[in-house]
């Protein structure tokens, strides 16, 4: 079963877990958010297009991160806050797994799967550890071992990351039945998607990820952060077009990003793998991330074709 979703991410929101009414605060935050959603779907006309959000469970990072990592409200506490502002749309979420054991993350998942979350992205350490490292369960491990608990399987796949490939394809054989691209901020995914499908009979559905650069972007530096590679050329390409866009007129800025849209669009349409579109305003919802996504998705939707 194929996902065949537009989806938008949104990050739960801070939790001042100190302050008594610390919950009731995110909460009220939470149901905020939901109703900036829908405003600004309907405002840009894509009302109804958007069919699943989806919510990231962070981990504190490396302490160089541009916005300081606070804690979070849990995303199971944030789909049930937004879940009722926000009919007829399902939920995705991400859950790290390395430090769960086995009976926890079964535990874990069972309760994310009755809230009405009908996919799972599996994730694992931060970039400063190494993979495998943690004490619990490696992502590869949870593809394989809840199957039969989670339907829709989600791995990450960084097209520009050395030896991908073979990475990616293991995460199949695993059971991996959808994977989360990184933000896209080039067209590598579709020779990646070209010779991955070369080395292997597996076609998983494939969320291209798709994110809105504002102007705060060149101040502040959260994208470039997240999408970083030291060392990686195409990644340091994919940065100076982050900083194009963030440098842009908002037109040329929607237009940029349309023609990245349709590039990839066009180039990974007729690979045989499953598509969906995933959104994101790294910097939080805004009519101009709308505007941007409605052209985008004016030119192609999982729906329509």
């Amino acid at each position: 079963m194929t996902l065949n979703t537009v989806a938008l991410e949104l990050v739960p929101p801070n939790l001042d877990s100190e302050s008594p009414q610390g919950h009731e605060k995110a909460f009220a935050k939470a149901r905020e958010e939901a109703h900036k959603v829908l405003r600004f779907a309907a405002e840009s006309d894509i009302e109804g297009r958007i069919r699943h959000i989806l919510m990231p469970g962070m981990i504190a990072e490396e302490d160089d991160r541009p916005i300081e990592m606070k804690p979070k409200l849990d995303v199971l506490d944030f789909w049930n806050a937004i879940r009722p502002e926000l009919p007829g749309v399902a939920g995705l979420c991400t859950q790290v797994t390395a430090f769960s054991d086995q009976a926890g993350l079964r535990s874990r998942l069972d309760d994310l799967t009755a809230s009405g979350i009908e996919g799972v992205v599996f994730v694992g350490v931060p970039r400063t550890m190494a993979d495998g490292e943690g004490s619990g369960v490696p992502p590869t491990d949870a593809l394989a071992t809840f199957r039969a608990d989670v339907p829709n399987r989600g791995a990450i796949l960084i097209p520009t990351r050395a030896d991908e490939i073979g990475r990616f394809n293991f995460k199949c054989e695993r059971g991996a039945t959808f994977a989360l691209t990184q933000l896209l901020y080039s067209d590598a995914i579709v020779p990646f998607l070209t010779e991955f499908a070369k080395h292997s009979d597996a076609r998983p559905e494939i969320l291209l990820s798709f994110g809105f650069v504002p102007t705060v972007e060149n101040r502040v530096g959260l994208i470039n952060w997240l999408i970083q590679d030291p060392g990686n050329a195409a990644v340091a390409a994919e940065q100076a077009f982050v900083r194009t866009l963030a440098d842009s007129e908002p037109d040329q800025r929607r237009k940029l990003m349309l023609d990245l849209y349709k590039r990839v669009v066009d180039g990974v349409a007729d690979l045989g793998f499953p598509l969906s579109i995933h959104l994101e305003a790294t910097y939080g919802v805004s009519a101009a991330a709308f505007r941007t996504f409605a052209e985008m998705l004016d030119y192609w939707s999982p729906q329509t074709g």
